[in-house]
């Protein structure tokens, strides 16, 4: 019976706040999570730590993504009609930090509740486009960028040639990262980066760079993957290239793959996200919008670093 009071006081709330007050053929409220894709595992844990949220709070979750992670348009489009639906509330990592504020305005002239998650908003155009976010649920990507290059000076002793393969560029979660590692390797003046350069998050595109990478500076004997979708792709152009064994690899995101790696010795470390808690957090965060509660700005998920030392 409470449970039943809630739903009624919820969308009641709703009707007279927040726009359309259309419900799920259930009649419980629907909360929308956009993701960039579902073809990662990370998005995949994502989805499954929202929809255990979803089920224990007695709300409908709508899942929608793009096929690629790179494909902004297709996210923008995905918004705009889940949005002419009337979902409560939107939770969304951002394909584009900047390009998908457009399709957020149109949330925001709807009254719908925007959660951001592992991605943020570009705050200059959100702020110019009249756009505000009711809190950010994610890890401290930067943060997680200074642990993986904390660890590559220590596992090299301060010398190292490395290759970096980065996010696209111009995306806050790719650029944090490298900002973090830059700023760690700072510290080490044995350490010289020799090339940096973009794979797009993809297994295919790490592969294709790094190889091309390696002919061009064989002296390269590191590499940071900013994800490790992109470190994987590097493990096999260093097996393609002959040179298993002699490139420290360090990626991004702890992904199980990478882990097996990691065990295998073919991968130095990867830095831990939780993105089922991330799924969590962002539902009980629309929750709470919902009923009226105000959020902090920032809900912040833990980071780790799993190395040989750790990855059982």
């Amino acid at each position: 019976m409470k449970r039943a009071c809630l739903l009624v006081g919820m969308t009641l709330a709703i009707a007279c706040n927040r726009g359309p007050a259309t419900t799920s053929t259930t009649g419980k409220p629907t909360v929308a999570l956009v993701l960039k894709t579902l073809n990662h595992p990370f998005f995949v844990d994502m989805r499954r730590g929202a929809q255990e949220a979803a089920d224990r709070l007695g709300v409908t979750l709508q899942v929608q993504a793009a096929e690629r992670e790179i494909d902004v348009e297709k996210q923008m489009q995905i918004v705009e009609n889940l949005i002419q639906t009337g979902v409560q509330a939107l939770c969304i990592t951002p394909s584009g930090s900047r390009e998908i504020v457009s399709a957020l305005v149109k949330a925001k002239d709807a009254g719908v509740p925007i959660i951001v998650v592992d991605t943020r908003v570009d705050a200059k155009a959100a702020a110019d486009a009249g756009v505000r976010t009711e809190t950010f649920v994610g890890s401290d990507n930067y943060e997680g960028g200074r642990l993986a290059g904390d660890f590559l000076v220590k596992v090299t002793g301060g010398k190292a040639h490395v290759g970096i393969l980065e996010g696209i560029p111009g995306h806050e979660t790719g650029d944090s990262r490298l900002r973090g590692f830059r700023d760690a390797v700072k510290s080490a003046p044995g350490i010289t980066i020799v090339a940096s350069q973009p794979a797009n998050w993809e297994r295919d595109q790490g592969f294709n760079v790094f190889q091309n990478m390696l002919q061009a500076h064989q002296d390269i004997d590191s590499v940071f993957a900013c994800s490790d979708l992109m470190a994987l792709g590097a493990i096999e152009a260093i097996a393609a290239a002959g040179r298993r064994g002699k490139i420290k690899v360090v990626g991004f995101d702890a992904l199980d793959d990478a882990k097996k790696a990691i065990a295998a010795g073919t991968m130095e470390a990867s830095v831990a996200q939780f993105p089922a808690e991330m799924g969590r957090a962002a539902v009980e965060s629309a929750v709470k919008v919902m009923r009226g509660e105000k959020l902090p700005p920032d809900i912040n998920v833990k980071l780790d670093l799993v190395t040989r030392d750790n990855v059982k």
